[in-house]
């Protein structure tokens, strides 16, 4: 009988034990997942106000389908970040970053209807809308170094190296677009506070090669030799971005690094 009972302690410790590591393992999941949505919210936003660029000068439905599908991927984003129970950041700081995302959808929504309406785009309009882009992504940036606090995780180096660099492709790749875009690039350079390309570009050189920098699996250094390969193709357009480039090649190789740091981070978070 003694034994029976020093047995069913055991067992319940053990039951114990397990639970508690589940639910850290859980937290930890939940905390890496607000995290990532964070992370989405803020390359999808950027993604939607290139395409709206190309938008403007075209008026093809085609792009303005890419303006779509950046809103309603940052929306379902957020909509998670919103829904989320891991307590990582507080409601107020949630409701605010949807405030600035209502605000910055709004604009959108405006500039799209002036260039079907009219043809052409409100130049003011588009200032305060690129202008928006970059205030709500900046509070995104904030809240995304409180909830790594906040949520006590451990994050991979490389995948936060790697989360950066596509944030600031995708905001370069914005900026790109506002200087080959024939309809706004003479009057029109995109936020004014904005850091310009050819120093955005350094910076992405370095965040690359953090993320580059590392062992790897074979399919990890595939992916990471071809965003390499792919950013050295383009790197001097963004350098030299007066010079004359063609603007569909640097976004088709712009957007297959963001697709590739997307499978880096996978990867890495996979091997970790």
């Amino acid at each position: 009988m003694k034994d029976a009972n020093l047995r069913i302690r055991s067992l319940v410790a053990a039951l114990i034990l397990l639970a508690l590591t589940s639910m850290g393992a859980r937290a930890q999941d939940s905390a890496d997942g607000f995290l990532s949505d964070l992370h989405n919210f803020r390359v999808s936003n950027y993604m939607a106000l290139d395409a709206y660029y190309r938008f403007s000068g075209t008026g093809d439905t085609g792009t303005l389908n890419e303006i779509v599908q950046g809103i309603n991927s940052a929306n379902d984003s957020m909509n998670s970040i919103a829904g989320s129970d891991s307590g990582v950041l507080s409601a107020e700081e949630v409701e605010g970053l949807n405030q600035e995302f209502d605000k910055f959808k709004n604009l959108m929504r405006d500039n799209i209807n002036d260039v079907r309406n009219q043809g052409y785009p409100d130049l003011r309009l588009v200032s305060d809308m690129a202008n928006q882009a970059l205030t709500m992504n900046e509070k995104a940036t904030e809240l995304y170094k409180v909830a790594q606090e906040s949520s006590q995780t451990e994050t991979n180096p490389r995948v936060e190296a790697a989360r950066s660099a596509a944030v600031k492709m995708a905001q370069m790749m914005a900026k790109y677009s506002v200087r080959t875009n024939s309809s706004v690039a003479q009057t029109f350079q995109g936020s004014s506070t904005e850091t310009p390309l050819d120093e955005q570009a350094r910076e992405l050189d370095q965040l690359l090669a953090s993320v580059i920098q590392g062992e790897g699996t074979p399919e990890l250094k595939d992916a990471l030799n071809d965003i390499s390969a792919k950013w050295q193709f383009i790197r001097g357009s963004y350098i030299n971005y007066n010079e004359n480039n063609v603007g569909f090649v640097i976004d088709r190789y712009s957007k297959g690094i963001l697709k590739g740091l997307a499978t880096t981070i996978e990867l890495l978070k996979g091997n970790a």
